[in-house]
């Protein structure tokens, strides 16, 4: 169902790190690219803005509402363009699926912000966050899987603590997890943030919420995010043309370190060439106006000529 009135996000909100992610992506008049997480497309319409006729944007997004958002944008900016509008094609499956679409060498640029939407993270009803009180979703495809609710509800305690210290990196995981475990049932946000902070007050000086790092560690899980990371970055080699160019945006250590890790791994094997050497974050303008871009980090790498090493 099409989002009404006071639940239509803003649109027009802009994605971090995009002048920087478009210039790594080094996008051509002429070639085909991929954005793995369009969100609400604000990268995409930068995109597709720097594309010419003969070229081609495919965006994937497993959220159908922000799928719906998105075509809306996209196409309005193709109408815009007119004769000269690329072409579109989107796909409202998770970027894991990319292999079942493309075919291999077919693609000039992938991106991919690995960070949670505007969308999800600001409405209530999608649960991604304690700032407001919904109900414990947390899915970004809410067409299947389990919810995190089920999850809290129906999980072990020693399987919830497991899942928090790996996912959410708590060192006070197995405090956490009895909390819960005595608190159930939970059936919102602000119920399972409060259980959390009764059991596991903030540290001293602490910046975050004590009950973040459970709240990421659940939706990693319920999502499947670091197997869909490990996924994409395992096809991108495959995927992309010799000299095309690889740009992942994450927003915390599990994301980055993934990312660092495969990177650095296929540049020994001579497939990358990586063009970050640190990662690229965001400036203090761009942090002032959207602190959620404190701790994005983005890296690049550029898919290295085939070379035959027979004789």
């Amino acid at each position: 169902m099409s989002p009404q009135g006071e639940h239509m996000p803003n649109v027009r909100h802009v994605p971090v790190l995009l002048d920087e992610a478009i210039e790594y992506l080094r996008v051509r008049p002429d070639g085909t690219y991929v954005d793995c997480t369009l969100g609400l497309g604000g990268h995409s319409e930068a995109i597709l803005r720097r594309l010419g006729p003969a070229g081609k944007l495919i965006g994937f997004d497993r959220d159908a509402e922000a799928m719906e958002l998105a075509k809306a944008r996209l196409e309005r900016v193709r109408e815009e363009l007119g004769s000269e509008a690329p072409q579109l094609e989107l796909i409202g499956e998770a970027f894991s699926s990319l292999p079942r679409h493309l075919e291999p060498g077919s693609v000039d640029g992938i991106l991919a912000d690995f960070g949670v939407s505007s969308l999800q993270f600001d409405e209530a009803r999608r649960g991604f966050s304690f700032q407001a009180d919904g109900p414990l979703d947390m899915r970004m495809d809410t067409r299947s899987g389990p919810t995190a609710e089920q999850v809290v509800n129906e999980a072990s305690e020693r399987e919830l603590a497991d899942l928090i210290y790996e996912y959410g990196e708590e060192r006070r995981s197995r405090t956490v997890a009895r909390a819960i475990v005595r608190g159930r049932p939970i059936a919102t946000t602000r119920q399972l943030a409060r259980i959390v902070a009764s059991a596991v007050p903030p540290m001293k000086n602490a910046p975050i919420h004590p009950a973040t790092r459970t709240f990421q560690a659940l939706r990693i899980y319920v999502n499947r995010e670091l197997d869909e990371i490990k996924a994409l970055l395992e096809a991108a080699p495959m995927l992309l043309k010799p000299s095309g160019r690889l740009v992942v945006i994450s927003f915390h250590s599990l994301e980055d370190r993934i990312a660092k890790d495969s990177l650095r791994d296929g540049a020994r094997q001579d497939i990358w060439t990586i063009l970050t050497k640190k990662p690229v974050t965001a400036g203090e303008a761009e942090t002032d106006r959207n602190p959620r871009s404190r701790s994005a980090k983005l890296r690049a790498a550029e898919r290295q000529q085939i070379v035959n090493r027979g004789r």
